[in-house]
């Protein structure tokens, strides 16, 4: 299975017996089903069809699938609607007493509206009904493969984008360890400048300076964030290249990502490093909103 996405159209077209259809399905972000049939009599077997056709082929997302039936023009017949046209008559007749005016003409009573309709010629025959039941339903199941393609197609786009967003991820990190390395020095000579000068006025014991400064050296060590950003990078890695349905992993994963993005940024004594963090604050985000996307 490749890396899907959740959105996609599809369409597909037939004819049969007399009638044309055209089947529209259009693939979201969310779950659930719309079903529009634009038929006057249901399908035989449209209810349990189009649930083994979803499983057969998705696994997420929400689908709006419509059918639109008409009659071919061949297909067609002409009749009188009867109340109509004695409606009319009467209508005429009334008009012709109250007016003396010659009464109307039945080629005019015939061209008003609703006097003659056109009706489908239905098959009366249960075979042949169900032969051309048989045949709009597989015009959908050409139609639901029509959208895994589409799917796919935009899968493998996301699939591009988001593992270019992972190696920008994976960058980062390292960046960030790179001055991460430096940090820890640096706020040690820093922290013994101060404790120097506090020393030298006295009135702060030296074991409590000392205690003070190995605690702030603590919470500076960045070491545990950078080790799972990049074994989260490993991770987001496998998912994509699973070929099974990752996307609330991804969603998840991102949300780790975040997390210790977050701690990184809190964490930071050097402004080159918050600024890293930021970075990887943003393209995590835009990470996040394509892998709500992913099936």
């Amino acid at each position: 299975m490749a890396f899907v996405s959740m959105t996609g159209f599809a369409e597909s077209a037939g004819a049969c017996d007399g009638i044309r259809w055209r089947w529209e399905a259009k693939a979201s972000m969310a779950e659930g089903w719309i079903c529009v049939c634009a038929r006057r009599r249901a399908l035989t077997g449209w209810s349990s069809q189009r649930g083994c056709w979803r499983q057969e082929r998705f696994k997420r997302g929400s689908f709006q699938i419509s059918l639109t039936v008409e009659t071919q023009d061949s297909a067609r017949g002409l009749r009188v609607d009867p109340i109509a046209l004695a409606s009319a008559v009467r209508l005429a007749r009334e008009v012709a007493a109250e007016t003396g005016l010659a009464p109307a003409r039945i080629d005019g009573l015939l061209a008003l509206k609703g006097v003659i309709v056109q009706e489908e010629n239905a098959l009366p025959d249960p075979v042949l009904r169900a032969g051309r039941d048989a045949a709009i339903l597989k015009s959908l199941a050409d139609t639901f493969d029509a959208l895994c393609k589409a799917r796919a197609g935009e899968g493998a786009k996301l699939a591009n984008l988001m593992g270019a967003q992972v190696n920008e991820i994976a960058a980062l990190t390292a960046d960030a360890a790179r001055l991460g390395a430096a940090q820890l020095p640096a706020l040690r000579d820093r922290l013994a400048a101060q404790i120097q000068e506090l020393l030298a006025g006295g009135g702060v014991p030296e074991e409590r300076l000392a205690q003070e400064a190995a605690l702030l050296a603590l919470k500076a060590d960045i070491r545990e964030e950078l080790d799972r950003l990049a074994a989260h990078v490993e991770e987001a890695r496998a998912l994509m290249a699973s070929g099974e349905a990752v996307g609330r992993k991804l969603d998840f994963l991102s949300q780790e990502f975040n997390r210790e993005a977050n701690t990184l940024c809190s964490k930071s004594a050097d402004i080159a490093l918050t600024r890293i963090g930021l970075s990887l604050k943003a393209v995590i985000d835009q990470f996040r909103e394509q892998a709500q996307n992913v099936e």
